[in-house]
């Protein structure tokens, strides 16, 4: 039996603060933009096979925007997350995107 990609993970629901200049009135505002926090699980589901064994290996945690678009608070006019990322993974021991300085040698760096 193949298992989906849910078996891998443990999701749990985030807000975040972000920042942004809605591009119709040019003010900036602060956002509540939703993501979903998806860390992989220490050990494999029951039932795996050997392709299941492989793909685990492979995974990694990760943060999955749900927001792609967001409503200014003074014109109500709605407009995308300027970011062409949705996705950024995790490392162990790593800070959270948005939490502090960022890292140049950070693997997202160029993509944001």
């Amino acid at each position: 039996m193949a298992l989906h990609e849910r078996d891998y993970y443990r999701e749990t629901p985030e807000t975040k603060t972000a920042s942004y200049t809605c591009p119709q009135c040019r003010r900036r505002s602060d956002f509540q933009v939703r993501w979903v926090r998806r860390l992989k699980k220490d050990r494999l589901p029951p039932g795996a096979d050997d392709k299941d064994r492989a793909q685990f290996a492979k995974m990694r945690s990760y943060l999955l925007r749900l927001d792609d678009m967001l409503a200014c608070p003074v014109c109500r006019r709605r407009f995308e997350v300027p970011s062409h990322q949705s996705i950024f993974f995790l490392h162990d021991g790593a800070p959270v995107p948005g939490s502090g300085p960022a890292d140049p040698d950070d693997d997202n760096w160029g993509n944001r």
